[in-house]
């Protein structure tokens, strides 16, 4: 099924528009985050959204983090690098390919936005998941990287927004 989904969706982009799936795969991810950015700074109440921009970016970089640390513990080769007939659609580093830095990432921004705004949260979520099938078409993540790159984001970004927003709720009855 993993490599199924993989040579599917490799083939497609390889043939139609592997520029579009190249963008989708990096640049639309800056798009989204820039995004986001002016829509909590664009806030009425722009307090609220720094704190809100703060928290969620914290728990997507977390993410991130956690992520980096598995890659850097359990080397799993990228598709362009294990199998001789994928599509590399965009450059990519050698490094690990297990799980997606990009889908844990993105999901996680769009977990932790969940708990601030659901329908900026269910756009996220679509973006990452566009992302995610994105890295696929182009040759530099397994279906199984980005899977869990979706399990993981979520997960972590949901247990560091509990943790910063109790500490914020300690500050705020300290003052």
């Amino acid at each position: 099924m993993n490599l199924t989904i993989l040579y599917f969706l490799n083939t497609f982009a390889a043939e139609h528009y592997p520029w579009l799936f190249a963008f989708l795969a990096d640049d639309f991810g800056y798009v989204l985050l820039f995004l986001l950015i002016y829509f909590l700074l664009a806030h009425e109440d722009r307090k609220r959204g720094v704190r809100e921009l703060t928290t969620v970016l914290s728990a997507a970089v977390l993410a991130w983090v956690v992520a980096h640390a598995i890659k850097y513990f359990y080397y799993e080769p990228r598709p362009f690098m294990a199998l001789t007939d994928i599509h590399q659609l965009l450059p990519q580093d050698a490094d690990s390919s297990f799980p997606s830095g990009h889908a844990t990432f993105y999901s996680a921004l769009a977990m932790a936005m969940y708990f601030y705004h659901k329908r900026i949260a269910d756009v996220l979520a679509l973006g990452a998941l566009i992302i995610g099938i994105a890295r696929i078409a182009v040759g530099v993540h397994f279906p199984i990287d980005i899977f869990t790159g979706f399990i993981l984001g979520p997960l972590v970004a949901a247990l560091a927004y509990f943790c910063i927003e109790k500490v914020l709720a300690e500050k705020n009855k300290v003052k």
